[in-house]
């Protein structure tokens, strides 16, 4: 699987948020990210993006460090 699930779940580890409390503010089941955070199923692009918007929402540096974490030089 994809690099998008490492990079989530080393961001929600390190910055205290539950898979629970970003279901939320994405809306969306807990159960999808759950599949992201274990690489059993990849977000789509347009999801990386609500995940991007969901974590600023939540702790602006999270953002930052998922951003970074999964396009790495890229930005």
């Amino acid at each position: 699987m994809g690099k998008a699930g490492k990079a989530l779940k080393q961001v929600l580890e390190d910055y205290g948020i539950s898979q629970f409390g970003l279901a939320v503010a994405m809306d969306v089941e807990r159960n999808n990210v759950y599949r992201w955070v274990n690489e059993k199923r990849d977000p789509t692009a347009e999801t990386v993006v609500e995940i991007v918007r969901a974590l600023k929402s939540l702790n602006p540096d999270a953002a930052k460090a998922f951003t970074d974490a999964y396009l790495g030089d890229e930005t």
